[in-house]
């Protein structure tokens, strides 16, 4: 990428390369404007103080190499006296959870209770603060989505190349997603596939409402009991399809929620799970197996079960053998 204005204040003018063909306008100035809120480049895109070859354009244009994209100087409020830009503390870092890093990807072990993206009252994402700890990274894109409260593996781009291939691959159901799961009940079969179609909605409070429906999605999960105790199993599943809150539906609707889970789950023992110890949702992304999507080399990515999750196990009762 190259940078004809390299004056503070004055406009920059740049000129799109391969790193960033195919990448939406909003995210490419979100990584250009480090700090500013995603609100104020809507308004500088819509107000076209932001131009592409010099005429307006939608935030949601996909750039292409050889685009001249114009950035208005942007200034940010004072810092307050005596403070300092930084870092937050070590413990809120995510590079010491990286898995697995080259110059196309990286896998991260996902803290829970960390959204992916900023908004909605989450000042910082895992994207943002990734930004953040390494700025020499021009691009980087979420691959795709954990909910906030799911630990695990989780794939962000580094190539434009690397996140298209790695859709494609999701697409074409070549890439496999395993999660361990707890369970209230106990879970009957060894091996269970279900096949249960869901409708995605959004609510008056703007969540996000997944049921089981006729007219839904394809939605396939295949369950392997992995543990019983005496009234949680503890599972393994496998994603054929990949529809928003899927897991966590397709045990719900069977009558066997997950553990912690408070939309889909069972309240009232939610309430006394977390008395004893268990604070958030019992699902972790804990392996992903796939092609590297520059080398094609088979990548097997492992993240262990979080300490919290495995402190609870320990301090279940096990039950005799189904």
């Amino acid at each position: 990428m190259k940078m004809k204005d390299l004056e503070k204040d004055s406009v920059r003018r740049l000129t799109i390369g391969d790193g960033a063909d195919g990448q939406r306008l909003d995210n490419f100035l979100l990584g250009e404007l480090k700090g500013v809120p995603k609100s104020r480049i809507y308004k500088l895109v819509r107000g076209g103080e932001v131009r592409v070859n010099g005429g307006r354009i939608d935030v949601g244009y996909r750039l292409q190499p050889g685009d001249e994209v114009r950035i208005p100087p942007v200034r940010m409020a004072a810092p307050k006296a005596g403070s300092v830009a930084r870092l937050p503390p070590s413990t809120n870092r995510l590079l010491p959870h990286v898995l697995y890093r080259d110059e196309a990807l990286i896998a991260l072990n996902k803290p829970a209770g960390m959204a992916v993206h900023g908004g909605s009252g989450v000042s910082r994402g895992v994207i943002e603060q990734m930004r953040l700890e390494l700025p020499e990274c021009r691009y980087m894109e979420l691959v795709h989505r954990l909910d906030r409260e799911t630990s695990g593996v989780l794939l962000i781009a580094l190539k434009r190349r690397a996140l298209v291939n790695l859709h494609e691959a999701m697409r074409e159901g070549k890439i496999r997603k395993r999660y361990l799961t707890l369970v209230a009940g106990r879970w009957p079969n060894p091996v269970q596939h279900v096949k249960l179609p869901l409708h995605k909605r959004v609510d008056e409070n703007g969540e996000k409402r997944v049921t089981v429906r006729d007219d839904g999605q394809t939605a396939h999960t295949i369950f392997r009991r992995l543990e019983t105790f005496a009234d949680f199993t503890l599972l393994e599943a496998e994603l054929k399809t990949g529809r928003t809150h899927q897991i966590r539906v397709h045990t719900s609707h069977l009558g066997f929620p997950i553990a912690g889970d408070d939309k889909y789950g069972d309240f009232e023992l939610n309430r006394a799970l977390a008395k004893r110890g268990l604070k958030r949702m019992f699902l972790h992304a804990a392996h992903l197996a796939f092609a590297h999507p520059m080398t094609g080399e088979p990548l097997d990515i492992d993240a262990p079960l979080p300490a919290d999750l495995t402190a609870f196990l320990e301090t279940l009762n096990h039950a005799q053998a189904i």
